[in-house]
């Protein structure tokens, strides 16, 4: 079984990657997926230490606002990359 505090640290470690992806990612639908990946990570620490109503609009406000973001960029960048 793994251990609580373990649990957290792995869950840093991947919202900081998370970030990191959706910082210096150069194709826009990747680093809006990182984007996303940071805020359902944060989501879930929040959950894990016991601040429910803020993981709750974390995941539901933030989460839902990026994936409308990830709807702009589809449907504004017509698939075109520089």
């Amino acid at each position: 079984m793994i251990s609580l505090d373990l649990l957290e640290v792995l869950l840093l470690a991947a919202a900081v990657l998370f970030a990191i992806l959706a910082v210096e990612q150069s194709r826009l639908v990747r680093s809006v997926m990182g984007l996303l990946g940071y805020t359902a990570t944060l989501g879930v620490i929040f959950f894990i230490l016991g601040a429910y109503p803020v993981a709750l609009f974390q995941l539901l406000i933030y989460a839902g606002g990026i994936v409308a973001l990830f709807l702009f960029v589809i449907l504004l960048t017509k698939g075109y990359e520089e």
